[in-house]
């Protein structure tokens, strides 16, 4: 442990000169905001040219009526036009909020609140509780609000762009419903995730990362060893989304000891038999190569880096006076609100992390293609390896795969031109030509004989 805790302390030591600066922090939030807003709007001001092209790439001419690929363009368009109004809208908005102290008031009326129902200086008593009731109060009012004030977008998105294209299958009543019962399960959900979270804080002081994911870690670990080499299925859900939207999908989730597939309705009605089976082939490829497992190490590694930063900010009264936060509060920051503006300064970062999660995500979708295929032929992914034998039916989970794919893209019109820069960006799966295109050279090359682990 103490291997771990000194480059821990190390690090922390180097950061508190920082967090200790006077230095203008709601600036310095206010450009890092602006500056990945500009760099989405000019990746997406290069993907909107694509969508004026009148046919579909080469490998999709024979596959996509013009009708389809129509529409797909005429969608992407009004999509990436939505896209464009929202996120400038929400970046405004997002400036607004910290240009007005609009968080400074919603920590004073959280703190008024507790006040007005006889919690008369609960907030002096409580200091070293994190102010836990006030910042459930405090991300209550925050979420509501925005909550509220995007509203619009929402009803936009769902009952005009949507229903304009054919996808929108819900009702007012089931809108409501649904935000309704999103509020509420955050709220019985979120509370106490938060108040715990607050409380360990204060239990283990600044030490309480490597304690905490050292303990996760060896408890994955345990589970793990204790679990037989085989596919726990727990459950395959078929997923009633004909209710909300015509778009369909099939996913896996789930930990070593507990594995989930699931379908939509919609793509069951969409597809022939032999194509879903290519689709589930292609989610046990997400199983057979632990890639749920890696990518929940890979994000609480994230996460892990993200906390041990932390804790030089946690007492910063600077930053937390440079966001109008009066004397009082900063002089010993709230937990909850020292938090959230440290996460308001790792903006870049975290785009950063997200375009390497992409990259990840993408590298395992190919290795999942590239199961499918190999399941088509009844060989271990070690007998392919060592000599891949080809045979009349050597392509047939491909030909099925490759079929749903194209099938899944048409039914949900999604878009088949797509800038390089712009999807590595925002997309977790490859395009659907570059999967196609990795498709076929795998196939030919099981025919002469041989593939090594490097062809898709």
């Amino acid at each position: 442990m103490n291997t771990l805790l000194g480059p821990l302390q190390s690090l922390q030591n180097q950061l508190k000169v920082i967090s200790d600066a006077e230095v203008d922090w709601k600036t310095i939030v206010v450009t890092f905001s602006l500056g990945v807003y500009f760099l989405e709007t000019y990746l997406l001001l290069r993907q909107y040219p694509l969508y004026n092209k009148t046919a579909p790439p080469p490998a999709l001419a024979t596959t996509f009526t013009p009708e389809v690929f129509d529409k797909s363009q005429k969608y992407g368009k009004d999509k990436a036009r939505f896209a464009l109004f929202s996120s400038t809208f929400n970046q405004i908005l997002e400036i607004a909020v910290i240009y007005f102290d609009l968080q400074v008031w919603a920590w004073s009326a959280a703190g008024a609140l507790l006040n007005k129902y006889g919690y008369t200086g609960y907030e002096a008593r409580c200091l070293h509780t994190m102010n836990i009731p006030q910042s459930i109060i405090f991300v209550t009012i925050l979420l509501l609000s925005n909550t509220v004030s995007t509203l619009p977008l929402s009803l936009y998105q769902t009952f005009v762009l949507e229903e304009k294209h054919g996808f929108n299958k819900m009702t007012i009543g089931l809108f409501i419903v649904d935000t309704l019962k999103g509020w509420a399960l955050g709220f019985v959900i979120g509370s106490p995730v938060l108040a715990a979270f607050l409380w360990i804080i204060r239990w283990a002081g600044d030490s309480f990362i490597p304690w905490l994911m050292s303990f996760l870690i060896a408890f994955q670990l345990i589970m793990a060893l204790a679990t037989r080499l085989k596919f726990p299925l727990t459950d395959l859900y078929v997923i009633d989304g004909s209710k909300r939207s015509a778009h369909s999908n099939a996913y896996f989730y789930g930990l070593p000891w507990s594995k989930h597939i699931v379908i939509y309705d919609t793509l069951i009605k969409q597809s022939e038999p032999g194509e879903i089976e290519a689709v589930l082939a292609h989610e046990l490829g997400h199983w057979s190569y632990s890639h749920p497992l890696k990518l929940l190490i890979v994000s609480q590694l994230h996460l892990f880096l993200l906390l041990s930063a932390f804790p030089p900010f946690l007492k910063s009264s600077p930053l937390v006076a440079s966001f109008g936060y009066p004397p009082s509060v900063s002089k010993n920051p709230p937990t909850l609100v020292a938090f959230m503006l440290f996460q308001m300064i790792l903006t870049p970062l975290e785009a950063i992390f997200g375009l390497a999660m992409n990259a990840l995500s993408r590298q395992f979708e190919w290795e999942a293609d590239r199961f499918a295929l190999e399941l088509g032929h009844g060989s271990s992914p070690e007998d392919m390896d060592a000599h891949a034998k080809g045979s009349e039916n050597s392509g047939d989970m491909g030909e099925r795969l490759a079929r749903a794919l194209i099938g899944l893209h048409a039914e949900n019109l999604s878009t088949v031109w797509v800038d390089w820069l712009y999807s590595a960006y925002h997309h977790s799966h490859p395009t659907l030509t570059e999967r196609l295109k990795a498709m076929d050279e795998y196939r030919a090359k099981v025919k002469i004989g041989y593939v090594s682990k490097k062809d898709l």
